[in-house]
């Protein structure tokens, strides 16, 4: 019996081929796992109007971990016109299913390394190394949205704030409102976990990213509960910036900063942009974590135009995996597969077309096979 049970989720477009290149890795690593596919993706949306079937809910309550591709996400109308005809008009919402695993197994962890490795040529400047903790279960992302608004809804923001009113005689269909909720559990979590990781790995400043200043209730709880855990923690230095003001500073000089923590919306910002710049999504790996559950990932979506061409960089997904192998504990292996991702980018003789060449998905993962 293998060692771990991991499920391999491939979802749609090119998630299905990085996860194919990083399979050629782990399998030279010799690591000790059962993969087990899951459904997952547009597919299933379109032809069950759920894009994570309950199958697949019950896989992820008996794995030790999951590797997952890219989805691709829609509008919500558009979602629903491409139900099949059996499934149109009743009602059926997509939704993000990457967005409900994180809610459904509480992983409330979106860790994204930001690491510029020597030798590549899309670095925006050698060395820069960060960490943004991305809050990864409430925010805007919470799920509580209303593209047609529910008078009683209306007739309360009306009543509670003046500004309101002027909805209420609009028809409920001209406006949607999406709502910004954000906990003292939630975000004294994300906090602590980020405060520890900094004191873990000898990292001395922790920045907390937020718009306090105008959304005053939830990214002001958000900063209040920063200050008070930040007490905890005497050996790191907490600074905090407004989100606009953070994408420039960043840009400006990225090597200030050592951990970021965010409330969910900023975080998806600013890793982005991070990932920008050492090297762009093709870079960027992301863990999905809670207290029983990681699902790591590239932070890329499913680039639909490039399916079935072999042609988008896997590293992302090749360094989601060492994440993985972190944390189940294998961390020997997994510095193996970071060295040998180092490797290849110094080289620079295999590289996909975002790196300058033209190699393929899977060349660049048989590559870092090499090197293992």
């Amino acid at each position: 019996m293998a060692k771990y049970k991991i499920a391999w989720l491939p979802g749609d477009g090119v998630g299905i081929e990085v996860l194919e290149a990083t399979k050629i890795i782990l399998e030279k690593l010799n690591f000790d796992a059962e993969y087990i596919h899951g459904d997952i993706g547009w597919d299933f949306w379109c032809r069950e109007g759920d894009a994570l079937p309950a199958r697949t809910i019950e896989l992820l309550k008996n794995v030790d971990a999951a590797m997952f591709g890219a989805i691709t996400s829609k509008p919500v109308r558009q979602a629903e016109e491409e139900l099949i005809p059996e499934l149109k008009g009743k009602g059926l919402v997509y939704r993000s299913p990457i967005v409900r695993m994180r809610q459904l197994f509480d992983l409330y962890i979106c860790l994204r390394p930001c690491k510029a490795y020597p030798g590549n040529l899309l670095n925006y400047k050698e060395n820069i190394n960060l960490v943004v903790f991305r809050e990864n279960t409430e925010d805007l992302y919470s799920g509580v949205e209303f593209n047609t608004v529910p008078k009683e809804l209306s007739d309360i923001l009306a009543k509670l704030s003046p500004p309101f009113s002027v909805f209420k005689n609009l028809p409920s269909d001209e406006y949607a409102i999406s709502c910004k909720i954000n906990t003292r559990r939630g975000s004294e979590r994300i906090i602590r976990a980020a405060f520890e990781y900094a004191r873990e790995n000898g990292r001395k400043r922790l920045t907390v990213v937020h718009k306090a200043n105008v959304v005053r209730a939830t990214d002001g709880l958000f900063l209040e509960i920063a200050k008070e855990v930040a007490k905890d923690y005497p050996s790191v230095s907490m600074d905090d910036a407004n989100i606009d003001a953070m994408t420039m500073w960043l840009i400006k000089n990225p090597f200030n900063y050592e951990v970021l923590v965010a409330p969910n919306l900023y975080g998806d910002v600013i890793s982005d942009l991070c990932a920008q710049m050492v090297g762009g999504l093709g870079f960027g790996c992301s863990g999905n974590i809670g207290t029983k559950l990681g699902v790591f990932e590239p932070t890329h979506g499913s680039a639909p135009k490039y399916a079935g061409q072999y042609k988008v960089n896997p590293i992302a997904t090749i360094l989601a995996a060492k994440m993985m192998l972190e944390w189940l504990g294998e961390s020997e292996k997994a510095a193996s597969i970071e060295n040998a991702v180092a490797e290849v980018i110094k080289e620079g003789k295999v590289r996909t077309y975002d790196m300058g060449g033209s190699n393929t998905t899977l060349h660049i993962g048989e590559a870092v096979a090499e090197k293992l």
